[in-house]
């Protein structure tokens, strides 16, 4: 096994594909929209990505966020609302905002579960700012750091009671990014204190999910050189040491313009920085093939550790999905 998660380019596996998966075996995989046509058909691609690799345990992420980001859509799956939402909703009522937020990412994770995927990149607890880029927006809870914790804490406790493994990000903050990092290198001139008082304090908050995906920004005050992805000082003084995340910490997608360099460096440069694992999503197969070639094999210890966290995540008990739906329903009514 090493250590990345790769996409694949369509709606079933191609042999080339087969062939690469089951040479190289990565550690998981991730769905978009140009991977998912229907329900059946999304069952059939987990299993042809979990027999190309020869193992069960494995991590099938998607971005099932609500709102903008959703790769399940109808007439096949519900639409969710953004997690903007829900931060309105807790400035009105916060008990309703609670348990319309639980029953949101139980039925989200009930969605997913039925699929074969067992890992979601929820929850945003960025902290969108004014003058930042929209790329956030409505995807964040909200601009107030203890109400995102406070929320972030809700999905994370939701989505693994029902059996799927969240993924918060994107650590340490994208909230103040002033450029898409799909199309370019967002750099933050915030000082160290002001971060530490608002950005950083939900990813603190949930030090404890099982993962965390990275931003590719560069914070001037901790590195002006290097992007949280690349920086061993981001990674190791701020995520680690004064966030004290704990769980296994995974790269932005590495095909986004934020990243400079050709794929075997990015890869060395996220996995020597101290990301456990590196996320390339494109389905390209060049890309693919050079990112790799520069991955060393996963430690045991990090297999093992994947291998525990879903085995924990099946253990969960199917949801109710008329109860809680009829719940959600009437919930959101009120609102």
């Amino acid at each position: 096994m090493i250590p990345v998660i790769f996409g694949c380019s369509g709606t079933s596996l191609t042999a080339t594909e087969r062939a690469f998966f089951g040479r190289i075996k990565p550690a998981g995989f991730i769905l978009f929209a140009r991977n998912i046509e229907s329900p059946d058909q999304v069952r059939v691609l987990v299993r042809e990505l979990k027999e190309s690799v020869g193992r069960t345990k494995v991590p099938i992420l998607i971005d099932q966020e609500g709102g903008r980001v959703q790769r399940l859509k109808a007439p096949h799956w519900r639409a969710y609302p953004p997690m903007a939402t829900f931060g309105d909703m807790a400035a009105k009522d916060p008990t309703l905002a609670a348990s319309a937020l639980r029953l949101n990412c139980r039925m989200i994770a009930d969605d997913l579960r039925r699929l074969g995927i067992n890992v979601d990149c929820l929850p945003v607890l960025d902290l969108p700012q004014g003058d930042a880029d929209p790329i956030i927006g409505d995807r964040a809870f909200s601009h107030d750091p203890d109400l995102v914790a406070a929320l972030g804490r809700i999905a994370v406790d939701a989505l693994m009671a029902s059996g799927v493994l969240p993924v918060i990000k994107h650590i340490p903050g994208h909230g103040r990014a002033t450029q898409d990092s799909h199309l370019a290198l967002p750099v933050v001139d915030t000082p160290l204190a002001d971060l530490q008082q608002k950005d950083f304090v939900p990813f603190k908050a949930l030090k404890d999910a099982p993962f965390a995906m990275t931003a590719h920004i560069v914070y001037s005050d901790i590195d002006a050189r290097e992007p949280a992805t690349l920086s061993r000082v981001v990674i190791g003084r701020v995520i680690r040491m004064s966030l004290g995340f704990s769980g296994l910490l995974m790269s932005d997608d590495l095909s986004m313009k934020a990243l400079s360099g050709d794929f075997a460096a990015r890869t060395k440069g996220a996995l020597e920085a101290g990301c456990d694992l590196v996320l390339h999503c494109n389905g390209d197969m060049d890309e693919m093939q050079a990112v790799a070639s520069a991955c060393p094999p996963a430690a045991q210890a990090l297999e093992k550790r994947l291998a525990t966290l879903i085995s924990q995540a099946d253990k969960m008990p199917m949801a109710d999905r008329g109860d809680i739906r009829a719940r959600y329903d009437a919930l959101m009514a009120k609102f």
